[in-house]
């Protein structure tokens, strides 16, 4: 059998020390990058070639740049064969809301060890199933059970990377426009628009409206 194909997206040095050193002996592992943050590793992502990509990706929470969980809305929707399994040493219940909310497939900690790491990947390679540390279950029972209380609006926040100039331009796209229309209704200049809208393509990791708009149908932007 082959070796899943897996990556890590870490900005600890230590932490990731610590999973290579759990990963690397096992051979039905195989490491295809390992990212400093949600960018780097969106980047790495459109590098590869599809018979390349990893199948399950272990993503960290509380990164600079881009943190896990806006890289986890973004490379789904791109990706939506890729496993997200956050790992991370937080339980806390707005980080596990978020995470599910982005697409993530499972949420472990990052003391777990070697064998449970792979059992992870198995379980939802192998099985559809949605690997959780313990502590991780119990919190999302209890979100399950507090679901009123934990609710929120249909409509997602748009990507903080992105600049308060980049969002209206966005939402104009989403919406079909093209640049001149939106020159017009901002009284800003074409050029000065598509330059906001190459920037925009660049930091979503996209090439077309059509992509951007897909991308805001699936994370609720609209």
């Amino acid at each position: 059998m082959e070796p899943y194909r897996i990556a890590l997206v870490e900005d600890n040095p230590v932490n990731v020390r610590s999973f290579r050193m759990k990963t690397d002996g096992i051979p039905s592992l195989r490491m295809c990058f390992i990212a400093e943050n949600g960018k780097k590793a969106l980047a790495e992502l459109a590098a590869l070639q599809h018979g390349f990509l990893p199948q399950v990706v272990f993503m960290d929470i509380e990164m600079p740049i881009m943190n896990g969980i806006e890289a986890i809305r973004i490379g789904k929707a791109l990706y939506p064969h890729i496993h997200f399994l956050v790992l991370t040493v937080f339980d806390d219940e707005e980080n596990i809301f978020e995470a599910i909310q982005a697409g993530a497939s499972g949420y472990l900690l990052k003391h777990e060890s070697s064998d449970q790491i792979l059992q992870a990947a198995q379980n939802v390679l192998e099985f559809g199933g949605a690997p959780m540390s313990p502590g991780i279950a119990r919190k999302t029972l209890q979100l399950l059970s507090q679901k009123d209380s934990h609710s929120k609006s249909g409509k997602s926040d748009m990507p903080d990377l992105l600049t308060e100039r980049e969002k209206e331009v966005l939402s104009h796209l989403i919406n079909g426009w093209d640049a001149k229309r939106i020159s017009v209704a901002l009284e800003i200049s074409s050029l000065t628009i598509r330059k906001h809208i190459a920037n925009i393509y660049q930091k979503l990791h996209v090439n077309s409206q059509a992509q951007v708009i897909n991308l805001a149908h699936k994370n609720h932007w609209l």
